[in-house]
Protein backbone atom coordinates (compact mmCIF):
# COMPACT_ATOMS: atom_id res chain seq x y z
CA UNK A 1 0.00 0.00 0.00
CA UNK A 2 1.13 3.52 -0.79
CA UNK A 3 -0.50 6.91 -0.20
CA UNK A 4 -0.04 10.52 -1.21
CA UNK A 5 -1.82 13.82 -0.78
CA UNK A 6 -1.43 17.01 -2.76
CA UNK A 7 -3.00 20.43 -2.35
CA UNK A 8 -3.01 22.95 -5.21
CA UNK A 9 -4.81 26.11 -6.32
CA UNK A 10 -7.86 25.92 -8.57
CA UNK A 11 -6.07 27.21 -11.65
CA UNK A 12 -6.66 25.66 -15.06
CA UNK A 13 -2.96 24.87 -15.56
CA UNK A 14 -3.10 22.62 -12.49
CA UNK A 15 -5.55 20.24 -14.19
CA UNK A 16 -2.71 18.82 -16.35
CA UNK A 17 -0.44 18.73 -13.30
CA UNK A 18 -2.99 16.72 -11.29
CA UNK A 19 -3.64 14.15 -14.02
CA UNK A 20 0.10 13.60 -14.54
CA UNK A 21 0.81 13.25 -10.82
CA UNK A 22 -1.90 10.59 -10.52
CA UNK A 23 -0.63 8.77 -13.61
CA UNK A 24 2.91 8.71 -12.19
CA UNK A 25 1.61 7.51 -8.82
CA UNK A 26 -0.31 4.66 -10.52
CA UNK A 27 2.65 3.34 -12.54
CA UNK A 28 3.83 0.77 -9.95
CA UNK A 29 0.45 -0.98 -10.42
CA UNK A 30 1.36 -1.68 -14.08
CA UNK A 31 -1.74 -0.23 -15.72
CA UNK A 32 -2.26 -0.61 -19.45
CA UNK A 33 -2.13 2.56 -21.54
CA UNK A 34 -5.92 2.40 -21.87
CA UNK A 35 -6.38 2.10 -18.09
CA UNK A 36 -3.97 4.97 -17.49
CA UNK A 37 -5.82 7.08 -20.05
CA UNK A 38 -9.13 6.34 -18.27
CA UNK A 39 -7.69 7.47 -14.93
CA UNK A 40 -6.16 10.63 -16.40
CA UNK A 41 -9.44 11.55 -18.07
CA UNK A 42 -11.46 10.99 -14.88
CA UNK A 43 -9.00 13.08 -12.82
CA UNK A 44 -9.15 15.85 -15.44
CA UNK A 45 -12.94 15.91 -15.24
CA UNK A 46 -12.96 16.01 -11.44
CA UNK A 47 -10.37 18.79 -11.19
CA UNK A 48 -12.05 20.79 -13.95
CA UNK A 49 -15.35 20.54 -12.05
CA UNK A 50 -13.66 21.99 -8.96
CA UNK A 51 -12.23 24.86 -10.98
CA UNK A 52 -15.27 25.67 -13.14
CA UNK A 53 -18.16 24.84 -10.81
CA UNK A 54 -16.71 24.76 -7.30
CA UNK A 55 -14.94 28.08 -7.43
CA UNK A 56 -16.58 29.67 -10.52
CA UNK A 57 -13.78 31.95 -11.58
CA UNK A 58 -12.56 32.50 -8.05
CA UNK A 59 -9.62 30.72 -6.52
CA UNK A 60 -9.47 28.12 -3.80
CA UNK A 61 -7.71 24.93 -2.81
CA UNK A 62 -8.20 21.52 -4.37
CA UNK A 63 -7.04 18.49 -2.41
CA UNK A 64 -6.03 15.32 -4.24
CA UNK A 65 -5.41 12.11 -2.33
CA UNK A 66 -4.42 8.74 -3.78
CA UNK A 67 -3.95 5.33 -2.23
CA UNK A 68 -2.94 2.05 -3.81
CA UNK A 69 -4.17 -1.29 -2.54
CA UNK A 70 -3.22 -4.48 -4.38
CA UNK A 71 -4.17 -3.73 -8.01
CA UNK A 72 -6.51 -0.85 -7.14
CA UNK A 73 -5.94 2.90 -7.21
CA UNK A 74 -8.23 4.96 -4.96
CA UNK A 75 -8.55 8.68 -5.70
CA UNK A 76 -10.27 11.45 -3.75
CA UNK A 77 -10.55 14.99 -5.14
CA UNK A 78 -12.22 17.71 -3.09
CA UNK A 79 -12.81 21.43 -2.99
CA UNK A 80 -14.27 23.82 -0.43
CA UNK A 81 -16.26 25.75 -3.01
CA UNK A 82 -19.91 26.35 -3.76
CA UNK A 83 -21.04 22.76 -3.43
CA UNK A 84 -23.88 21.23 -5.41
CA UNK A 85 -27.41 22.23 -4.46
CA UNK A 86 -29.10 19.28 -6.24
CA UNK A 87 -26.67 16.38 -6.48
CA UNK A 88 -29.21 13.97 -7.97
CA UNK A 89 -29.82 16.39 -10.84
CA UNK A 90 -26.08 17.09 -11.28
CA UNK A 91 -25.40 13.37 -11.70
CA UNK A 92 -27.74 13.15 -14.70
CA UNK A 93 -26.00 12.96 -18.10
CA UNK A 94 -25.99 16.25 -20.03
CA UNK A 95 -26.98 18.34 -17.00
CA UNK A 96 -24.88 21.47 -16.54
CA UNK A 97 -25.30 24.38 -14.19
CA UNK A 98 -23.52 26.58 -16.74
CA UNK A 99 -25.30 26.09 -20.10
CA UNK A 100 -24.25 29.58 -21.21
CA UNK A 101 -20.64 28.34 -21.23
CA UNK A 102 -21.55 25.46 -23.54
CA UNK A 103 -20.56 22.78 -21.04
CA UNK A 104 -21.44 19.21 -22.05
CA UNK A 105 -22.73 18.11 -18.65
CA UNK A 106 -20.91 14.78 -19.02
CA UNK A 107 -18.17 15.13 -16.37
CA UNK A 108 -19.69 12.88 -13.72
CA UNK A 109 -20.86 10.40 -16.38
CA UNK A 110 -17.32 10.18 -17.79
CA UNK A 111 -15.85 9.63 -14.32
CA UNK A 112 -18.40 6.93 -13.57
CA UNK A 113 -17.85 5.19 -16.93
CA UNK A 114 -14.05 5.23 -16.90
CA UNK A 115 -13.54 4.15 -13.30
CA UNK A 116 -14.35 0.90 -11.47
CA UNK A 117 -16.08 2.71 -8.61
CA UNK A 118 -17.37 6.27 -8.26
CA UNK A 119 -19.21 8.39 -5.69
CA UNK A 120 -19.68 12.07 -4.98
CA UNK A 121 -20.74 13.94 -1.86
CA UNK A 122 -21.49 17.63 -1.70
CA UNK A 123 -22.95 20.25 0.55
CA UNK A 124 -24.11 23.61 -0.78
CA UNK A 125 -21.72 26.32 0.35
CA UNK A 126 -19.20 23.84 1.78
CA UNK A 127 -17.73 21.96 -1.16
CA UNK A 128 -17.68 18.71 -3.07
CA UNK A 129 -15.71 15.47 -2.82
CA UNK A 130 -15.37 12.92 -5.61
CA UNK A 131 -14.15 9.43 -4.72
CA UNK A 132 -13.25 7.00 -7.45
CA UNK A 133 -11.28 3.81 -7.82
CA UNK A 134 -9.78 1.92 -10.71
CA UNK A 135 -8.83 -1.75 -10.51
CA UNK A 136 -6.08 -2.47 -12.99
CA UNK A 137 -6.10 -5.72 -14.90
CA UNK A 138 -9.84 -6.17 -14.26
CA UNK A 139 -10.65 -6.80 -17.94
CA UNK A 140 -7.81 -9.28 -18.31
CA UNK A 141 -9.01 -11.16 -15.24
CA UNK A 142 -12.58 -11.24 -16.57
CA UNK A 143 -11.43 -12.39 -20.02
CA UNK A 144 -9.41 -15.22 -18.47
CA UNK A 145 -12.51 -16.78 -16.87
Amino acid sequence: MNEMQLKFLSRSENEVFARNVVAAFALPLSPTLAELSDVKTAVSEAVTNCIVHGYRGGEGWITLSCRTEDTCLHIEISDSGRGIADLEKALQPFYTSLPEEERSGMGFTIMQTFMSDFSVTSEAGRGTTVRMSKTFGARAAEDAR
